[in-house]
């Protein structure tokens, strides 16, 4: 494979009509957010509070809420702004701070902590003192979308430094910090983790997602540096990710955030996944949510439309119009107020879509998608527009005007320093939570590049399919079928339902490593599963919390798997 495929962009100019006002914005706040980032990162940034070189507070905050720490995912997803925009000629000032970044992970990933060493599970630790050594006090853990999106940015970097002969560097000095990562991916992608707001534990769309997308630039690289001893587990763990990924999805229109926690699913989590997993080349592919698939822009329009009787400060805006936008609209943090980062993930999702319609000359109506694309003209009707066509303009231009509004609702609350907190208040906008969010600052960042036409490297989601049997509702790979597993188990919080049974696709009956049902359909849990075909097979289900293991009553449960085809199972908890 040519290095170049490994690393290929585009910086796509966008020609439709944008909001003088955000426009305006954008001018005076893109420096600001800049600024306010690199003073959150060690050991010079002003805000940095002595953190070690390399690492990135996410707050300078010490009180009411304590955010004087350092996160393996904020760090991360700061980070793969910092080596994108370095990457793509955006700001070539930044190399010394992404060596310092590198230096200080490949530290973090052997300290050992509450979740382990690096061989027994702390690379799931979410988060470090800013001197690098272990937080020890109680949190919700593990978080392992951390490893993943560690991956991602080092991986980015790592593709940037081959293009430029640097191939010493990358084999000696990043990739045993990759290989380690995505080794915990592929150990551990199916065990629960708790959220991104570090929450519900459970299985997260958005944990998923960026954990598919680091084996699949994982399995890149490797073949590009001859470390191929990887590829196999590697790939088929991928191939299991990107099946698992296809059940959060709901049909009521929208994405299941979590399998656990008793809310709606309605989450900023499957937005930010989306526009995480942003692959330019793989177009509006649904399998992998790309933000412009029919099945993203359903989940959007039902996410934002969640807030707008939420927030006093929504009240009275058109429906065609954006607004602001929080975490989940059963929110209660800090009072269950709107984020920066939150708002701007829509507006960048937004923009993502434009870009790639723009590109490809079109875009595609589906029945699902068409109840967002009547918001902007309730005329149109599902089929493919070209660029050429009326109803192409229509809608383009409508849907920059609505992602221009999520930045205007930014904008309007971002005090004159440009300083932006992690939540403003639902009642009159003013800041509130956490000071100087560094993962608020990396938000605007990138979507403002967004709006920019900047697209990111690829990570190969272009061309994927997916045997599963989930979302194609084919069978599965040669000598298997794609069984479904649901079972009614009513659970308490912290619980979720596994199975494992006498095949190795069911785990061989080991516990610690069984399978994790979706709880998308509660108080239905449902998987689907590869199984070989013409065969008869055991199984149990499994009720875990945390390490409370309780298995289903004897005797096992049974099924012969037909010799084609797809098969179900509807089971009772016993």
């Amino acid at each position: 494979m040519l290095l170049t495929t490994l690393y290929s962009f585009l910086v796509v100019r966008n020609v439709w009509a944008q909001s003088s006002t955000v426009d305006a914005y954008v001018s005076t706040e893109s420096p600001l957010a800049k600024a306010g980032l690199l003073a959150n990162i060690g050991p010079s940034g002003s805000k940095s509070s002595g953190a070690l070189s390399g690492i990135v507070i996410a707050s300078p905050s010490n009180v009411n809420p304590d955010y004087l720490y350092t996160w393996t995912r904020d760090s991360a997803l700061v980070f793969q702004t910092i080596i994108d925009q370095f990457t793509l000629g955006l700001d070539t000032t930044l190399r010394s701070e992404i060596d310092n970044y590198v230096g200080a992970q490949a530290i973090i990933q052997q300290v050992s902590n509450p979740s382990g060493t690096i061989t027994t599970g702390g690379l799931g630790e979410p988060k470090f003192n800013i001197d690098e050594t272990a937080f020890t006090g109680a949190w919700g853990r593990p978080q392992r979308d951390g490893p993943a999106l560690r991956s991602n940015a080092l991986i980015t970097w790592a593709n940037y430094l081959l293009t430029e002969d640097n191939t010493t560097y990358v084999t000696n000095t990043l990739w045993p910090i990759i290989q380690n990562d995505l080794n915990y991916v592929a150990e551990n992608w199916n065990q629960s983790t708790y959220d991104l707001w570090e929450e519900v534990d459970s299985s997260s769309f958005f944990t998923t997602a960026v954990q598919h997308r680091s084996l699949r630039q994982g399995v890149q690289l490797a073949n590009a540096i001859s470390q191929t001893s990887v590829v196999s587990s590697w790939t088929t763990q991928a191939e299991n990710l990107l099946c698992f990924l296809q059940s959060f999805w709901n049909t009521a229109g929208y994405i299941t955030a979590n399998t656990g926690g008793g809310r709606s699913g309605k989450d900023a989590n499957t937005v930010l996944a989306s526009i995480h997993t942003f692959d330019a080349a793989a177009g509006c592919d649904a399998l992998t949510f790309q933000p412009c698939s029919d099945v993203a822009l359903s989940n959007l329009l039902t996410y934002v439309d969640a807030f707008r009787s939420v927030y006093s400060i929504n009240s009275g805006i058109a429906e065609n119009s954006g607004v602001a936008t929080g975490r989940y609209p059963e929110d209660s943090y800090q009072g269950g107020n709107p984020w920066y980062l939150t708002t701007l993930a829509v507006a960048e999702l937004l923009y993502d879509s434009l870009t790639v319609w723009n590109a490809q000359g079109s875009l595609n109506v589906t029945s699902l998608s068409l109840p967002f694309f009547q918001v902007f003209d309730s005329s149109v009707a599902v089929g493919s527009y070209a660029s050429s066509t009326t109803t192409f303009t229509t809608l383009t231009a409508a849907i920059q005007d609505y992602a221009d509004a999520f930045v205007e609702i930014v904008a309007k609350y971002t005090p004159s320093d440009g300083e932006l907190s992690e939540q403003y208040s639902k009642t009159d906008g003013s800041q509130l939570s956490a000071v100087d969010l560094t993962w608020s600052y990396a938000s605007a960042l990138t979507a403002f590049d967004a709006r920019a036409g900047v697209v990111p490297a690829s990570w190969g989601a272009q061309g994927l399919t997916s045997t599963c049997g989930i979302s194609t509702g084919g069978g599965g790979g040669a000598g298997t079928v794609a069984v479904t597993f649901n079972v009614d188990a009513i659970t308490v919080f912290g619980e979720n339902i596994y199975i494992c049974g006498s095949v190795d696709a069911l785990q061989n009956w080991d516990p610690n490593t069984a399978l994790l049902l979706s709880s998308a359909d509660y108080p239905i849990w449902s998987i689907t599963v590869n199984l070989p075909a013409s065969t008869d097979i055991q199984y149990k289900y499994v009720r875990i919390d945390g390490s409370s293991i309780t298995w289903e009553s004897d005797p096992n449960m049974e099924i012969t798997t037909p010799a084609s085809g797809t098969y179900i199972e509807n089971d009772t908890w016993r």
